[in-house]
């Protein structure tokens, strides 16, 4: 059973003033949090077993989105991934293998997404006003995934987790 926190002594981040930029592009970083509801299993046999937190998304009507943001300059690319997941919606657990890698050309951003396997699950964490975290299903979750990269990143989790 996953442990639930009271909560976590931090705030988000605000301000860009030390975010990463490669070419001019604003480099962001995120996670699909995954749990398995079988206990102590470590691979996936199939995906029914599999559950993955999505959170809803700060701005009216843009449905609901895997946890990311920028990756800052006092921080390595693990521990800007961990801390936006956490910022925003309030899990932590281990980092995984990196999903994918996306340019964003309309918005300036290049974007890596990684897995983090679910270890425990805070009660209070800094967005908890902003936004609502949901688990669901990988078939619920294909359907509520607007964009194409976020389907992208729950498929290269699945084929990781089926191997």
């Amino acid at each position: 059973m996953m442990e639930v926190k009271n909560m976590v002594a931090l705030v988000s981040r605000t301000g860009r003033h030390l975010q990463r930029y490669d070419k001019g592009c604003r480099l962001v970083v995120g996670c699909i949090p995954y749990r398995l509801k079988v206990a102590n299993k470590t691979t996936l046999v199939d995906e029914d077993s599999l559950e993955v937190l999505v959170v809803s998304a700060q701005r009216k009507g843009k449905g609901v989105l895997f946890p990311k943001g920028g990756w800052e300059t006092d921080e390595n690319i693990y521990e800007a991934a961990k801390r936006e997941t956490v910022e925003e919606a309030g899990v932590v657990g281990e980092v995984q293998e990196c999903l994918g890698h996306w340019n964003f050309k309309n918005q300036n951003k290049e974007s890596f997404m990684f897995a983090l396997l679910v270890k425990e699950q805070l009660e209070f964490w800094p967005e908890k006003d902003k936004r609502q975290r949901i688990w669901m299903s990988v078939p619920e979750a294909r359907k509520e995934c607007k964009q194409k990269w976020m389907k992208d990143a729950l498929e290269n989790l699945v084929i990781w987790l089926s191997n």
